[in-house]
């Protein structure tokens, strides 16, 4: 019989990804959503896998949902993607973020332990609970030093995991993601903002490009290949832990000169500092090193800076030509 999986989350870039990768896989796959009746689902539409998915509504803050959608699906692996996804968001609605990240990935943990569930758990962490990577780049033995409301409640979802899986034997793991990019990403997101402005300015549009602080310092990595890895981490015998990252880290300001470079521009022409867009805290550099996915999983990035760039901006140009 085919393997069941079930995606919480699946409406977001990640759960879209991994969707089509456990269909081509031969899965039987079940995602989640808050009003899974009201959605849309147009990263899974634009994907082609849109009616291949069972589709339940889910709330992952509400035992009781969590608990009705486990036995409903009957998951043999479980991929917790679901909660607020942006940093800055966060800081505007803090008590949202981290009921919808730490409170639900426990939820889930204990609806797992409470059904004595055989499935496998893949949980969705972020390097963002490293804070700032000054030192070295971060592995999986670097202390957490959150700088957000969402790094903190993904902090706490990555020690619940770490203890249900030690206290009682639950197979389970998260993938601490570098940030990771992709045409489904949303629009408020920094990446999507750059490459739809470079590409409206490149077929003519007259307009200002507003960004924030633009020396701050990522890993931005091709977000297919990221759900490649959470798939690696549940096919291993033992659960355990991994960086996901390309290794190659750059500033902000290189990604918009990438991005813009794409059409022949220079970005100095049409990009303004907008100091609002600063958040509260930031991370002023963040690195991963992934060497244990690497040796462990088999897993390399192919796609990094500047083809990620590139990627996003040629996705705009052709997504506006439709």
């Amino acid at each position: 019989m085919a393997r069941r999986a079930l995606i919480c989350g699946i409406s977001g870039q990640d759960g879209a990804y991994l969707a089509q990768l456990l269909l081509g896989k031969g899965y039987e796959v079940h995602g989640t959503s808050r009003d899974a009746g009201a959605g849309h689902f147009q990263n899974l539409a634009r994907l082609g896998v849109r009616e291949q998915v069972t589709l339940r509504s889910m709330d992952l803050a509400d035992f009781r949902s969590v608990l009705q959608t486990l036995e409903r699906s009957e998951p043999d692996e479980i991929y917790n993607l679901a909660g607020q996804t942006s940093v800055g968001l966060s800081f505007e609605q803090p008590v949202e973020a981290f009921d919808s990240i730490a409170i639900g990935t426990l939820n889930l943990l204990e609806a797992i332990r409470f059904r004595r569930m055989p499935a496998r758990l893949y949980n969705a962490c972020s390097s963002e609970c490293f804070g700032d990577c000054s030192a070295a780049p971060a592995t999986e033995e670097t202390p957490f030093r959150p700088r957000s409301t969402y790094a903190t409640a993904k902090a706490a979802a990555h020690w619940s995991v770490e203890n249900y899986r030690e206290a009682y034997g639950l197979w389970a793991c998260s993938g601490i993601l570098f940030n990771h990019e992709s045409p489904l990403r949303p629009d408020r997101f920094v990446t999507r903002k750059v490459a739809a402005a470079a590409s409206r300015i490149a077929r003519g549009h007259r307009e200002r490009l507003p960004l924030g602080d633009l020396s701050v310092v990522r890993d931005w990595g091709w977000a297919p290949e990221y759900v490649n890895a959470m798939w690696l981490m549940l096919q291993r015998e033992a659960p355990r832990d991994y960086v996901i990252a390309t290794g190659r880290s750059c500033a902000l300001e290189e990604f918009v000169q990438e991005a813009f470079a794409e059409f022949e521009l220079d970005w100095r022409d049409h990009v303004d500092f907008d100091p609002a867009l600063v958040r509260p805290l930031d991370l002023r550099l963040s690195r991963g090193n992934p060497a244990r996915a690497a040796s462990e999983l088999g897993w390399q990035p192919r796609c990094v800076m500047p083809e990620v760039a590139h990627r996003l901006a040629r996705a705009e140009w052709d997504a506006a030509g439709d």
